[in-house]
């Protein structure tokens, strides 16, 4: 399948806390609609939510026991996608069944793979540690994008924006866009590390504690395929030494993009504070502010989205701000093209 997407990967499908504990969830990924529901066991399952007898949404039907009837027809379905009943006869197909998709639970992310079933590794997830542990706390987000969502990982990948897109909220100086990043690669992806001293602190971090003298900052964080950002960031007086963390801010951030479209895409982000450094209105002040900043990026890239797709054929001017974009897109390429050629291969050794 030629769209674009890597298949072979895990993506976020949802925070566990949206799966209902008797009911059904569906959300669309890599334009696939999805069915998840949970299983007597306490265990996850996903379906393709879509019949095979008129296509017709699984999630319209209703759960039974740990089995899914369609709403249509009534064809009902077992949690690995076979159908065990067609109302008014006697004998199910063999073909009838829906595919089930690998599912994995890491740290309240619920992670789906859409490639080959075989190739569907645990060792791929990536290290969300700080969405369950006792050291970090946090609100968990979900926003939804109707753009395509290498646009708002091209964002994320730039943070030499933070200046601007940001300047009343995260930014806070000019300096962030002036300091040159560190970019090295690393398995699947990326570290990218920003360093910037000396500078006022922004109202952000000052919504944290008070800071009466100039700070710095550190940015460090990997993004990693298909499209998961880890980032450690922080700050502290600019008078203490790098490794005195006593009055220091220290936030951990998960974030994970996972296209629904060609044009539209699910964010699911959380920033976590350290437990012994914040409460309850600590975490909603983070949270207030992440919805606060990630809507300043979501009304820029639809805006550039727009722009782009009045012609799409506009060339763009690479700047050196673009290095870690560029890289990324070259290993996403690299990636789509590997994947392309074990399935071609794969397929000459069927035949």
């Amino acid at each position: 399948m030629n769209d674009g997407f890597l298949r072979n990967a895990w993506y976020v499908i949802a925070w566990d806390h949206e799966i209902p504990a008797d009911g059904l969830f569906a959300r669309t990924v890599l334009g696939e609609p999805v069915l998840v529901y949970r299983t007597a066991d306490g265990g996850l399952t996903a379906l393709a939510d879509r019949c095979c007898h008129r296509l017709a949404p699984l999630s319209a039907g209703r759960k039974e026991g740990d089995a899914v009837r369609c709403g249509y027809h009534g064809l009902k379905y077992g949690p690995d996608g076979r159908c065990i009943e067609v109302p008014g006869q006697d004998r199910v197909p063999p073909r009838a069944r829906v595919r089930r998709y690998p599912l994995a639970l890491k740290n309240r992310w619920v992670f789906v793979w859409m490639g080959d079933p075989e190739r569907a590794d645990p060792a791929l997830l990536p290290d969300n540690f700080s969405c369950d542990h006792a050291d970090w706390c946090y609100l968990p987000g979900y926003m939804h994008y109707q753009v395509p969502w290498l646009l708002i990982a091209d964002n994320l990948l730039d943070f030499s924006h933070l200046s601007y897109v940001h300047d009343k909220t995260f930014g806070g100086t000019p300096e962030i866009a002036r300091a040159q990043p560190l970019i090295t690669e690393i398995e699947r992806g990326l570290r990218i590390a920003r360093e910037v001293r000396n500078v006022p602190p922004s109202p952000y971090y000052q919504s944290f504690r008070p800071f009466d003298t100039p700070i710095n900052r550190w940015i460090v964080y990997d993004f990693v395929l298909p499209a998961t950002l880890l980032m450690h960031s922080g700050g502290r007086p600019a008078a203490d030494a790098d490794d005195d963390l006593r009055r220091a801010v220290q936030l951990h951030s998960c974030q994970a993009l996972t296209p629904e479209t060609a044009t539209s895409t699910h964010y699911f982000f959380q920033e976590s504070h350290r437990a012994d450094q914040g409460d309850a209105q600590t975490r909603q002040r983070i949270f207030d502010s992440l919805l606060t900043a990630f809507e300043e990026d979501r009304q820029m890239i639809t805006a550039q989205a727009r722009n782009l797709a009045l012609d799409p054929a506009a060339p763009m001017l690479p700047l050196a701000m673009d290095a870690a974009l560029v890289r990324f897109r070259r290993l996403l390429q690299q990636q789509l093209q590997a994947e392309a050629a074990a399935g071609a291969a794969g397929a000459a050794g069927a035949a």
